[in-house]
């Protein structure tokens, strides 16, 4: 099962000086594309328990597509295992001028992450 959200960072995502995005909102993405992934997985939210691993591995900027992915990798009783990645897929361009974008030629990885979500077996609505 995969989850993919697109969206673009904006100048209020923009935490820090330069329109940096903090990478906590890298994260937050996680978090959706991990409801959604519950979702599909057993009919319910469930509840995110913990992150093994987060990796920032480039800057993110207001003006910026981000993409985040996330898949479940293991399914037990309650547990969830998941891995996410975001990639920037476009480009603010305020060099040129302040509405200039470009699209990548290709993504740019800029977090992985891996964590265990839980659905309470009373929550699950899916067999498998």
């Amino acid at each position: 099962m995969k989850s993919l959200l697109r969206l673009r960072m904006s100048a209020k995502d923009a935490h820090y000086g330069g329109n940096l995005v903090d990478g906590a909102h890298m994260v937050h993405l996680f978090g959706d594309v991990a409801t959604e992934l519950l979702i599909i997985c057993d009919g319910d939210e469930g509840l995110f328990c913990a992150y093994d691993n987060v990796e920032f591995l480039a800057p993110v900027y207001a003006g910026d597509y981000i993409e985040a992915e996330g898949k479940i990798t293991k399914i037990g009783n309650t547990s969830r295992k998941m891995e996410f990645e975001a990639r920037k897929v476009i480009v603010s361009r305020p060099d040129i001028n302040d509405s200039a974008a470009d699209v990548l030629p290709e993504p740019v990885v800029v977090c992985r992450a891996s964590g265990t979500c839980v659905v309470p077996r009373e929550k699950q609505r899916k067999t498998r």
